[in-house]
């Protein structure tokens, strides 16, 4: 992802925020600003417990990766925060690897991952904006990176929808 496409995307999420406000949200959705850049939709089905979908693409020289993954997130208060709350969970995510490289033989593969998450989410109460950062260790299956990946994790910005 560029540069423009970055700042188009927060230019959006900034003007929405203008014209529309709100105190609690049901869905949002934004980016995952961390590794790799996600596009994210996350919507709770209880009080507490929210799922949250994300596609991301990363290029590095030698290789890049697309993933797409969803993450179960049990959401908890943080007392005398408003608008604060942490959670965590689990899920899986699904990686397709491309690489040219004189480290690793050229081709492709696909793994698997299972993911555990655990970070803060923060709802603006005069503008629809929540943002969250969290950290997601993840264990791949099988396939190139086989074994715990250490994780990955990100600052996301999303617009809320009611």
């Amino acid at each position: 992802m560029n540069l423009k496409k970055i700042t188009l995307a927060v230019a959006l999420i900034a003007g929405c925020a203008l014209t529309s406000y709100s105190q609690d949200y049901k869905s949002a959705i934004g980016l995952r600003l961390g590794y790799p850049i996600s596009a994210s939709y996350k919507t709770f089905i209880s009080d507490p417990g929210a799922i949250e979908v994300f596609a991301g693409f990363r290029s590095w020289t030698g290789y890049s990766w697309f993933n797409i993954g969803g993450l179960y997130e049990h959401h908890a208060e943080i007392p005398g925060a408003d608008g604060l709350k942490w959670y965590f969970g689990g899920g899986a995510s699904a990686f397709f690897w491309s690489y040219d490289s004189n480290f690793i033989d050229s081709g492709s593969s696909t793994s698997f991952g299972l993911l555990g998450v655990i970070g803060l989410d923060y709802k603006f109460a005069e503008a629809p904006i929540n943002l969250s950062v969290d950290w997601i260790p993840t264990f791949f299956v099988n396939g190139y990176g086989s074994g715990f990946g250490g994780g990955y994790g990100a600052l996301s910005v999303r617009y809320t929808l009611n």
